[in-house]
């Protein structure tokens, strides 16, 4: 019998090289991050290792593309009430991204981190900036010309990371803005040397609050059709007009920026929404244009399961990168009811209710910005 030769050994494999994230190019890598939910999926991806941090650092084109398909989202309210007592905050509670409701959890809305002196405070990331109180000459109202200061607003600076601090002091026809530069830590006064259009010399209080809207503040006159600006970059006043219809109702309106960043005013009243735009006309003169009038009345009670006579009325909050906050007003009938908080875009031309709550005061949305770390040395995004 033929014996039977034994089986050849099976020749050793080279050990197979492993695949994983890190061997991914930074194109390809990019392409998984932009389909992350949100922008707090993605500051929890960056952080995970540097080369994550990196990658989206050095593309300023990715940063883009993902503020456009992802804008910085709203983690709650701030409400201020009348009196000395610290704000509240109201969260969005959103169960399906679990990243953006961490994010709002680990925020320090109760601004624990206090100070006797005037600071910049970011919740998230809980970075306390102190800067020195105005100069003497803007503080005792700019040598006794104005005798209204408007509460200090914060506004971006050209460096990344840096911003400045503008208060604006009026009356008697006059203005005058302190300006306070983190880059050099110094306050600068401006002045409006010129009696400001169609105000009586008398008149001691005549703008109100002040908004920012793509490196420019501006504050409307209390009765006259238009608004003082002031350019944070070249640090120049000017006036423009505003639409006739709004002169003296700068309690039914709002000033804020669209998705590009584009001037915008937004009324409301019998539920409905009215959006004008400035732009040039084809002359090239600057003008506000009204763009659209939106009834809302029909969504406004799907959203909220209510009647026009629980609601009395919308009241714009703010205007923040094309989104409308607003609030039914139930204090025209019982300001001891609560009210809704919704938002609408003027992109989509949809509404949807943030949460119902009663009405504590000025409300203020917290809108969470791109953060430091991600921005690269050219400023983006």
């Amino acid at each position: 019998m033929a014996s039977s030769s034994p089986p050849a050994a099976a020749k050793p494999q080279a050990p197979r090289s492993r695949t994983t994230i890190f061997s991914l190019g930074e194109d390809l890598l990019l392409e998984i991050f932009l389909r992350l939910p949100s922008l707090p999926s993605l500051v929890r991806a960056a952080l995970a290792c540097r080369a994550f941090a990196a990658a989206v650092r050095s593309s300023p084109a990715f940063c883009r593309h993902f503020v456009a398909l992802r804008p910085p989202p709203l983690l709650g309210l701030f409400f201020d009430y009348d009196g000395t007592e610290m704000p509240s905050f109201r969260p969005v509670r959103r169960s399906s991204d679990p990243d953006l409701a961490a994010a709002a959890r680990g925020a320090d809305v109760f601004l624990s981190r206090s100070t006797d002196q005037i600071a910049v405070y970011n919740p998230l990331s809980r970075a306390l900036d102190l800067f020195p109180t105005p100069p003497d000459e803007f503080s005792s109202g700019c040598r006794g010309k104005c005798v209204y200061m408007d509460p200090f607003l914060l506004c971006s600076d050209e460096a990344p990371g840096s911003f400045r601090v503008v208060s604006v002091c009026h009356g008697k026809s006059r203005l005058c803005a302190a300006v306070f530069s983190s880059g050099t830590r110094e306050w600068q006064i401006l002045r409006w040397s010129k009696p400001a259009p169609g105000q009586p010399s008398g008149k001691k209080y005549w703008l109100r609050h002040g908004r920012q809207v793509d490196g420019k503040l501006y504050w409307s006159h209390t009765k006259q059709a238009y608004k003082v600006v002031l350019d944070t970059t070249t640090l120049q006043f000017s006036f423009i007009d505003l639409p006739e219809h709004l002169m003296g109702k700068g309690h039914l309106y709002m000033v804020g920026g669209a998705r590009d960043g584009k001037p915008c005013i937004v009324s409301a009243a019998d539920f409905t929404l009215s959006v004008w735009f400035r732009g040039a006309d084809a002359d090239g003169v600057e003008k506000w244009t009204l763009d659209s009038v939106i009834p809302l009345e029909e969504e406004v009670l799907q959203a909220t399961k209510g009647s026009l006579d629980d609601h009395g009325d919308l009241k714009v909050l703010s205007i923040l990168d094309g989104i409308v906050y607003l609030s039914t007003f139930e204090t025209f009938v019982d300001d001891s009811v609560p009210c809704w908080y919704l938002f609408y875009c003027l992109e989509t031309r949809k509404l949807e209710r943030i949460f119902h709550k009663k009405n504590d005061g000025h409300a203020h949305p917290y809108v969470m910005a791109w953060p430091t770390f991600l921005v690269g040395n050219n400023g983006s995004p």
